[in-house]
């Protein structure tokens, strides 16, 4: 027998967890325990009011799954896509960087435009975009139930009129959402890379409707025939700047505000992103003293603070210190310091000193150091340093494009690709797909090397 109408539930179980409780529905078929766990007690008390009704009616659950025979899709039926998004921002909320979770709000915002009902009274897709960002997508406030009153008539409007999860099992659903989030508001064809990162987010959403959540059988994603968009993740060699245009670049710095010539240079001649160099202490910098000359110095980096904006960190601020970006917490990267650069910082120590909390790079106002005064201060430098033509160009455009231009550096100066790697916080694939293009100068020494192993004197007999 494939079934049985011997069966037993129990009360949910509710676990009470560090990152937050989880709730357990426990039953037996033929005397056989089953457990599912849920990250709320709503949907673990649906699923157990399910299983009791299923018994009530005598229906018979299956042996090999623990479900009553009947049970798959049901439970999508009656979950709506508001509630499903909530659910999941409350299961990846606390373990999610800023970052991540101003990204998982806009992704969520994108497809909800696709998965409305046809109610009456519809908001705008300005209000809708709102009500997600600023109440699906924040578990803190709706915690505490502040909603802003500009979006109150949106989210009511949005609880009632979503589709049914179930409906995500229907492929044309799931290839209208992808159609949505491949646009911007304006209706335009997204970036790439844009398009991958929204897409990842909702089939995330959907893996966590197959599981924990029990609404949906399989991801539908798995199945639907989508062609992803190529995401371009090279750097263009347009970016990276040579030597002498970097050093023309910070002295312009140097002129414009001598206290962040530091700043720029450790992302030049030590490949720091500019949330690690914001986020620079003086206890991660070992430098030799002064009386050994061209000696190196290193990095001990073992934290980052991008700018997210205060509605996604912790401390309710726009930056939040954090572990180093694809690192376990407390982990540390080394870097080295070049002789050049030890000479800047040990100036701009002896200049500027550091932070009451010991930070190299202080704000204007005492803070964190900002992204739009360092913006302001690196277009006014660039603009005095390079030529028309190369200021118009995409050439070190961004701050960023320093980093690359030290890593272009050092992998054309022949550093073995796992150090450079190491030393700039990637992985050996992801580091030589990026910066593939900007590899040159290397055809002479491949050439040669390839003369050298095809030489008859390399081949005897």
């Amino acid at each position: 027998m494939n079934t049985t109408y011997d069966v037993r539930v129990w009360h949910v179980l509710t676990n009470k967890n560090k990152g937050g409780n989880t709730y357990t529905v426990r039953w037996l078929t033929a005397e056989k325990p089953w457990r599912e766990t849920f990250t709320t007690r709503a949907l673990a008390e649906s699923f157990r009011a399910e299983l009791l009704t299923a018994l009530r009616k005598g229906k018979a659950f299956d042996l090999a799954t623990g479900r009553p025979a009947e049970h798959a899709g049901k439970r999508g039926q009656a979950v709506t896509w508001w509630t499903l998004m909530c659910d999941y921002v409350d299961h990846r909320w606390e373990d999610a960087a800023p970052n991540t979770r101003r990204s998982i709000a806009d992704a969520l915002a994108t497809a909800t435009l696709s998965l409305l009902a046809n109610g009456a009274g519809s908001p705008s897709r300005k209000e809708i975009r709102q009500a997600v960002v600023k109440w699906a997508a924040h578990k803190p406030r709706r915690t505490t139930g502040n909603m802003p009153a500009e979006i109150t008539r949106a989210v009511a409007w949005l609880e009632r009129n979503t589709v049914p999860v179930a409906a995500l099992a229907d492929e044309a659903v799931v290839l209208g959402t992808l159609k949505g989030i491949s646009r911007t508001l304006t209706g335009k064809t997204a970036s790439g890379t844009t398009i991958a990162r929204k897409r990842a987010v909702f089939y995330n959403i959907l893996d966590y409707a197959v599981s924990p959540a029990k609404l949906l059988t399989s991801n539908p994603l798995i199945s639907v025939k989508w062609k992803t968009p190529k995401v371009a993740e090279e750097v263009s060699p347009r970016r990276v700047v040579n030597p002498q245009q970097a050093a023309a670049l910070l002295t312009s710095v140097e002129k414009t505000m001598d206290q962040l010539t530091a700043f720029f240079a450790v992302m030049y001649y030590s490949a720091l992103r500019p949330a690690e160099a914001v986020d620079l202490t003086a206890d991660e910098i070992d430098l030799p003293g002064a009386e050994n000359g061209d000696a190196w110095g290193w990095f001990c980096l073992g934290g980052s603070a991008p700018a997210v904006g205060a509605d996604w960190t912790g401390n309710g601020k726009r930056r939040e210190s954090r572990e180093l970006k694809h690192r376990a917490c407390k982990a540390v990267r080394p870097v080295p310091i070049p002789p050049p650069l030890v000479a800047i910082l040990r100036d701009h120590l002896a200049e500027y000193g550091v932070s009451p909390d010991g930070h190299l790079f202080i704000g204007e106002r005492g803070g964190p150091l900002s992204e739009s005064v360092y913006g302001r201060v690196w277009q006014k430098a660039r603009t005095a340093a390079l030529s028309r033509a190369e200021a118009a160009s995409p050439l070190a455009a961004r701050p960023y494009d320093l980093r690359h231009a030290c890593v272009s550096t050092w992998l054309n100066a022949g550093v073995p690709a796992p150090q450079v790697a190491e030393w700039a916080g990637h992985s050996v694939n992801v580091l030589l797909r990026v910066y593939a293009k900007c590899i040159v100068g290397q055809d002479d020494l491949a050439r040669k090397l390839i003369a050298e192993a095809l030489s008859p004197s390399q081949n005897p007999g």
